[in-house]
Order: C-alpha cells, then sequence, then structure tokens
C-alpha cells in the first residue's frame, strides 16, 4: 500500500518530505510505512524521524475528541451501524488491556509496531474510554517517538543509523 500511495504522489511531483508527511498521517499506514518509505524516498534518518512524528501526531487530537460523536451520528444512520458497532468491538477488545495502566498501557500499545496498533487506534481507545486529552496526548506521543525509532531499526538499518549518529 505504501508503494503505491508514494507512486500516487510521486506523479504529481510532490517533494519526498511531504510525501513522508502525508504518508504519516494516514490510518493504517501511519508512521510505520511513511518510516519504511523514508530511505526509499532518499530521505535522511533524523529528517524522516521527525517528519513522521509530527505528521503521525497531528491527528490525534482531532481523533480523541471527534471520534464519540461522529460515532454516536453513524449508529443512529441504518447505513452505517453496524459498521461502527464492528470497530468499537474491536477496540474494546484491545482497549481491555490498555486500560489497566491507562496511560502506560496506551503508550506501550501506541509503541509496539503491530499491525493494529498506532496512533490512530490509540486515540480511538482514548475517546471511547473518555480518557482526558491531558494524559492521552503524551502517551500517544511518547509511543510514536518510540515506534518510529523501532521501525526506523529496521528501516534503516542499524549500521546505517549509527553512521548518522557519529
Amino acid at each position: 500500500m505504501t508503494d503505491y500511495i508514494i507512486q500516487l504522489l510521486e506523479t504529481v511531483h510532490i517533494p519526498h518530505e511531504l510525501i513522508l508527511f502525508i504518508i504519516s498521517m494516514l490510518p493504517i499506514v501511519e508512521l510505520r510505512g511513511a518510516l519504511i518509505a523514508a530511505p526509499i524516498l532518499d530521505v535522511g534518518f533524523w529528517q524522516a524521524l521527525i517528519i513522521c512524528i509530527i505528521g503521525n501526531i497531528i491527528p490525534v487530537p482531532f481523533i480523541i475528541f471527534l471520534a464519540r460523536p461522529v460515532f454516536s451520528w453513524l449508529k443512529k444512520r441504518k447505513l452505517f451501524a453496524k459498521i461502527t458497532d464492528k470497530i468499537e468491538s474491536k477496540v474494546s477488545k484491545k482497549a481491555d488491556k490498555i486500560m489497566k495502566n491507562t496511560a502506560l498501557g496506551l503508550f506501550l500499545f501506541v509503541a509496539i509496531p503491530m499491525p493494529g496498533t498506532g496512533a490512530w487506534t490509540g486515540s480511538l481507545v482514548a475517546s471511547l474510554f473518555n480518557m482526558r486529552l491531558k494524559y492521552a496526548l503524551p502517551s500517544i506521543l511518547l509511543g510514536v517517538v518510540v515506534a518510529g525509532i523501532i521501525v526506523s531499526l529496521g528501516a534503516y538499518g542499524v549500521v546505517e543509523i549509527f553512521e548518522y549518529i557519529l
């Protein structure tokens, strides 16, 4: 999916940094997909990491504030009621594990670079469980940073990262 997005955005001659920024804002792909694309687009480690963290964290407050009202509105629509219930059910299953330690659990959930985890899902969990933004946002931000570092280790390679640092 990331390859397709890169090809699409490159056809309109968008700068590579902006491509990473856009990819990191998208659900499912998020920071993880963008950081995998960064070396392909020849964007440096630190620049890519910072761009992707910022891009991935921008939607978080909007998701936290808007998820509940949007879900409530969608539930009242016959066409979307089943989809909304299914999403809430999936998020609730993951949320049970997360909410045992609330902020710490949310951080760990977002930090682990696995399918179905990340800033978008973490924000949905925080919203559906009425977690306040002042607790949710730092947990999600720290989780995004840790996930970014973990994914970068794979995308850029451990040896290349030490070359950037040293």
